[in-house]
């Protein structure tokens, strides 16, 4: 039998089913709403920042402060939205614009002043290449040629600081003594409060600026933003009476995460949708919560160091060998034999328990100490989840792709 004849009316078949959805972007993080619920106080205290640029002033810098999904993101890009709109239908007012970068992708100085100078001139800059003081000037020049007030926006800017240092935020906070005829304000955007104390001196005086904080949601707030986003994203009486309560209610418990209460309303219609069911359920809410729990897991593997995966990727193998419970001796000297194997640095027995912790704290794995009387103590390790989906997502690092082939001793199995 020809198999893709087979599956040739697949997406027909798929299509022909009755849509639970009407606009799924309205679930999407990236999706600005025309109402901001219980943000009204935050929308006011960046608009009263950012008035003086339509009058030729330069804004204070300011610092948004607040743990993921508080809504400082969607906030300040609406709030910037409204001040394009006022310049647009007041003709006479001084022009401003905006500019977006999230740090977690554009994460160099030479990338953002690149992205910058993109966004406000046709200037090619190549992707690496020039000296930054040549990015610097180019950009300098791009926003220099009129009158204007630019507001920069730099996302998630403690994990560039992280990374990369602060000189950025010192060139971009001293920039305004270089320019003759434009003004740029920044606003930096992070989920760490203390973000400012590991910020130098000189870096400190000249972002100079102002700060809000934005407070976690409760259950009851993080329920009025669903049933906003829902009448926009799905269709009349999709829902059962209680799914949006009980994704608020998780989402709640998460610090009042608004992105998680979000991706757990979407993902519960995906999985009714594709049980071809008719409405969506606290089933499909329970199951949904389990789904993004497992990716966020398996996402927080691919990400962690090449030391913790090789020391995890040990873990699998004498796991899959069976027999009694793994300790820390055994993890340590088979993570050795591997660290020989790709000629990767050993770390020492001490910095591997360490990572270990790491690991448990992930909810990758469960470890407790045990008592082995006058041998001292040591760590038992069992994986709290599936070693299948994991291997496969360790197996990605072309270090660990060599040991695929890696033979343990035998003498686990007794």
């Amino acid at each position: 039998m020809d198999f893709k004849s087979t599956f040739s009316g697949i997406f027909e078949s798929l299509l022909d089913r009755e849509p639970m959805f009407k606009n799924k972007e309205a679930l999407r993080h990236s999706y600005t709403p025309a109402e901001l619920p219980h943000r009204e106080s935050e929308v006011e205290q960046l608009a009263a920042t950012l008035v003086p640029s339509l009058r030729g002033e330069t804004p204070s810098n300011l610092l948004i402060y607040g743990k993921s999904g508080t809504g400082k993101t969607i906030v300040s890009r609406f709030v910037c939205e409204l001040l394009r709109d006022t310049v647009k239908k007041r003709d006479y007012l001084y022009p401003v614009s905006t500019a977006y970068i999230n740090c977690e992708i554009t994460d160099t100085q030479y990338r953002i002043l690149a992205n910058l100078t993109k966004q406000f001139s046709e200037k090619k800059i190549p992707f690496t290449g020039w000296p930054t003081d040549k990015v610097y000037k180019s950009f300098l020049e791009a926003i220099d040629k009129e009158k204007q007030c630019i507001i920069v926006i730099l996302d998630e800017i403690d994990k560039l600081v992280g990374k990369q240092g602060d000189d950025i935020i010192y060139n971009l906070t001293r920039m305004n003594s270089e320019l003759e005829n434009s003004r740029v304000s920044l606003i930096g955007i992070s989920n760490d409060l203390k973000f400012v104390d590991y910020l130098d001196s000189r870096v400190q005086s000249s972002l100079g600026g102002e700060e809000i904080v934005f407070t976690p949601y409760n259950a009851r707030q993080l329920e009025d933003i669903l049933r906003q986003r829902a009448e926009i994203a799905f269709e009349p009486g999709i829902l059962d009476e209680y799914v949006i309560p009980l994704c608020a209610a998780l989402a709640a418990r998460e610090h009042g995460d608004a992105r998680r209460a979000l991706d757990l309303l979407r993902v519960s219609g995906e999985v009714a949708e594709r049980e071809n069911a008719e409405r969506v359920t606290e089933t499909h809410v329970r199951n949904a919560n389990e789904k993004i729990e497992k990716d966020n897991t398996i996402e927080a593997v691919r990400t962690l160091p090449t030391q913790s995966k090789l020391l995890l990727y040990s873990i699998i193998q004498l796991e899959e060998k069976g027999g009694k419970a793994i300790n820390t001796g055994e993890v340590y000297d088979t993570y050795k034999r591997m660290c020989k194997a790709v000629s990767l640095d050993t770390l020492t027995q001490r910095r591997v328990s360490d990572l270990i912790s790491e690991l448990d704290m992930l909810g990758i794995l469960n470890s407790r100490v045990v008592s082995k009387g006058r041998y001292g103590r040591t760590k038992e390790i069992k994986l709290d989840i599936s070693p299948v989906g994991l291997k496969t997502v360790l197996e990605e690092d072309t270090r660990i792709k060599k040991l695929v082939d890696f033979n343990l001793p035998q003498q686990r199995l007794a």
